[in-house]
């Protein structure tokens, strides 16, 4: 039997060789990589459907080897192109096939060639793009469709009228100022350095195209409310007859829960009575179905899901405001996660590899991510949902980074206000689609406009925009950054040990969390990007002497939670780069301290939470 599976194995392998070299594709570069990194199909890579909160089953993957040519800013459309890149793998990863650096100066091309499925034949064609950095200029058959630019959200076109004939020729032209420009960038940089990270250019999540009817579910937007026992819900069709119908229904286990019927254009109020609320140990997911009924028939249809679950604040018995989950006290505490690999950067190689930092996560005693500068493709927040964990999201930092900001309290802005004034405009809209693109899952229980001081602006402004964007929400308006006193919570960074903020500081209107702390050092040969400075904020040589420290860290956690602590966030979920304050290594290969010793301290917060009185 073993022989057998052995012989598997090198099958597969032989296989997947095979399909590389037909292909042109390798893994570009010599630094580590995953061990998913050998399960990436580049004929296939990431074929799973993109978009798990509004699914319908007429669509087409468009990843995988692509044309590319980078060329000066000055240059139209090439004429030939200089190889093939691995989409979605950004171009300066290893995995995309080329590795290397594009830069502010230069243009980055993409092409490719698709046919439509049968099934798309006198339907509506969508062209989606789940995410590309930063600047782009999209041709269909030779003419221009549209522009757009933000490096995190999603964007769409309605290509129908451009396509012709059975093969369609798809062109990307891509501009990226990195760290030169005023956009949201998170940590990518030029140069990178110390927590500074390569940067990320082009496409680096999905595209794909779906077919739909002329009427058709664009989106929906879903607030569940424990209390009142009910699932708010409004969909948006586009292009609706007069008469048509949506229809809502809501099912537990093919179970029908309930079931509503509007207007198109008018809101559904579902009723979910005795709700099964969704929390970290119990992430109950209901099914959604959303409907366009004319004339008695189904016009449209998408499948869903939906979780009931509130996050809010209440004060104990000593008044001290407390984060809330479905009514009671639970301690939130997660690692701060980058979402960075050494072989795909901004991209996991596989679903597979996306899960796992998701459920060592859980398997390690936190309940929850604080998703640090970045945006993460819908499936991992998907991942989150069942898995049950919750999110705190962070806006993507931009215009200066960090470091060049004041961090006074009531200090804002910076060296360069016509930069600044710039940034602004491009903030608030990607922000906003942001919010849009992830408003409808669960896990997310957060929301996190700046992080430290790193382009901080307007934040009262920024603050009350958010919580009037989504008020089922909390926001924590800067974490570690300049305090204002607005927002939710009050958010103290400290490095390497932990400490509690002065709740007393703006009056006690705010819950007090620990944004940042650890960052504890363990470089392990041979899983370390660079052999030479790799640093951490206290560096250790064996995992025993960095378990003994931050076990000691969680106890005095432990007695700040009896003072008023609500959440507190261990810097960090992996490696990255040349940082090696992570609980595994940046391939993953290595998990530095077992999962039940990190478990079981993890515990003694949980039971120190159990104790808060409230009246």
């Amino acid at each position: 039997m073993k022989k057998l599976t052995c012989s598997l194995f090198i099958l597969m392998l032989l296989i997947q060789s095979v399909f590389s070299q037909n292909a042109g594709w390798k893994i570009a570069g010599n630094k580590i990589t995953t061990q998913w990194s050998a399960n990436v199909n580049p004929l296939n890579p990431l074929p799973e459907y993109p978009r798990p909160q509004m699914v319908r089953d007429n669509w087409k993957s468009l990843n995988g080897l692509w044309d590319y040519s980078i060329t000066t800013s000055a240059e139209q459309m090439p004429n030939s192109f200089q190889g093939k890149i691995l989409v979605p793998f950004a171009v300066e990863s290893a995995l995309s096939g080329i590795g290397k650096n594009v830069g502010p100066d230069n243009i980055l091309w993409y092409r490719t060639k698709f046919t439509l499925p049968s099934t798309f034949r006198k339907k509506s064609i969508l062209l989606h793009f789940e995410a590309v950095d930063w600047s782009t200029e999209v041709y269909l058959n030779g003419t221009k469709i549209g522009t757009h630019q933000g490096g995190y959200d999603p964007f769409t076109f309605d290509i129908t009228q451009l396509i012709k004939g059975s093969e369609q020729l798809l062109e990307l032209k891509v501009s990226d100022p990195v760290d030169k420009g005023p956009q949201p960038r998170g940590k990518q940089v030029l140069q990178p350095e110390s927590i500074w990270y390569t940067s990320v250019t082009g496409i680096w999540r999905s595209i794909w195209i779906e077919a739909v009817p002329k009427t058709y579910i664009s989106s929906t937007k879903q607030v569940p409310d424990i209390d009142k026992k009910i699932l708010s819900i409004d969909v948006k069709v586009e292009s609706p007859e007069k008469g048509d119908i949506v229809r809502v229904s809501a099912s537990d286990g093919g179970k029908m829960v309930s079931e509503k019927e509007a207007a198109a254009g008018e809101g559904i109020v579902l009723p979910v009575n005795d709700p099964k609320l969704w929390s970290p140990d119990s992430p109950f997911l209901y099914d959604l179905t959303v409907s366009v009924i004319r004339k008695g028939k189904v016009a449209d249809e998408v499948k869903s899901y939906f979780a009931m679950r509130k996050i809010s604040l209440l004060p104990d018995a000593n008044g001290v405001l407390r984060m809330m989950l479905n009514n009671k006290f639970v301690f939130q505490y997660g690692p701060l996660d980058q979402g960075w690999w050494p072989d795909g950067l901004y991209t996991a190689p596989t679903e597979e590899a996306l899960l796992f930092d998701i459920q060592k996560t859980k398997a390690m005693g936190f309940n929850m991510i604080r998703k640090h500068v970045k945006v993460e493709p819908a499936r991992w927040y998907y991942d989150c949902d069942k898995t049950g964990i919750m999110v705190w999201q962070d806006m993507p930092s931009g215009d200066l980074g960090g470091g060049q900001w004041g961090t006074n309290p009531g200090l804002e802005g910076g060296i360069d206000k016509t930069r600044t004034e710039a940034s602004e405009k491009i903030y608030r809209t990607e922000w906003n689609a942001i919010i849009d693109y992830l408003y409808n899952f669960p896990c997310i229980v957060v929301w996190v406009p700046f992080n430290e001081s790193w382009g901080q602006f307007k934040s009262e402004e920024i603050t009350n925009w958010t919580i009037h964007k989504d008020p089922s929400r909390l926001v924590n308006s800067a974490s570690g950054g300049n305090f204002h006193g607005v927002g939710h919570i009050l958010d103290l960074h400290n490095y390497p040990g932990p400490a509690m903020p002065k709740a007393e500081i703006f009056g006690s209107k705010q819950a007090i969390v620990l944004g940042e702390f650890g960052g504890l050092g363990l470089p392990l040969e041979n899983h370390t990007w660079v052999e030479k400075n790799n640093w951490g904020y206290q560096s250790f040589t064996d995992a025993d002497a960095l378990f003994k420290t931050y076990s000691g860290y969680l106890d005095r956690i432990a007695n700040y939670i009896g003072r008023g602590l609500s959440a507190a966030i261990y810097t960090q979920t992996t490696d990255c780069e040349v940082e090696c304050n992570g609980l595994m290594t940046y391939d993953r290969k290595v998990v530095k301290v077992q999962e039940d010793k990190l478990k079981s301290a993890a515990q003694k917060l949980y039971d120190a939470s159990a104790k808060v009185v409230f009246k």
